[in-house]
């Protein structure tokens, strides 16, 4: 998959005393398993750790999957329709349990995955939609704030 100047792809792993990230190349991914094992890489997991992917697409749509040991991936993707139309969209999509085609009419910003995946941090399943489908929000700017939800924001800010 060819790289694109406006993905951002970063993954942040749950520490002693806080968060740490660095950027994941998403080049390469061609199925789910593709991210687990990108994630892995990049932060240099040995299995057992709580890990979260963000990704953004071109101000379009945003996706966050966590990884925590052993267990699925779990993940919230902010526009299932919008992602449809993005090669590693469709991957998010098919993760998230999304089952539209692309000649589906466009209905609006539709959340799906899982909506609880941030709620042993506070953010409710309500609360993460509210966020994703606030009109004039930017992808960025929700990552931020759930970022600072999170308190991970200044590693966020200094990938970003």
């Amino acid at each position: 998959m060819p790289s694109r100047p406006n993905l951002f792809s970063a993954a942040f792993v749950k520490i002693d005393g806080g968060w740490s990230g660095t950027e994941v190349d998403l080049g390469d991914v061609e199925i789910a398993d593709d991210l687990t094992d990108s994630v892995h890489e990049a932060l240099g997991l040995n299995g057992d750790e709580l890990a979260l992917l963000y990704v953004e697409i071109e101000d379009e749509w945003f996706a966050i999957v966590r990884y925590d040991g052993d267990a699925d991936p779990r993940m919230f993707l902010s526009d299932a329709h919008a992602a449809l139309a993005d090669p590693l969209g469709e991957i998010f999509a098919e993760l998230a349990g999304v089952a539209m085609d692309k000649d589906t009419p466009d209905l609006g910003v539709r959340p799906a995955g899982d909506f609880e995946l941030l709620a042993d941090f506070s953010l409710s399943a309500e609360e993460l939609l509210e966020l994703s489908m606030e009109e004039g929000a930017l992808p960025a700017d929700v990552l931020a704030v759930i970022a600072e939800r999170l308190s991970f924001a200044d590693e966020f800010d200094r990938l970003r």
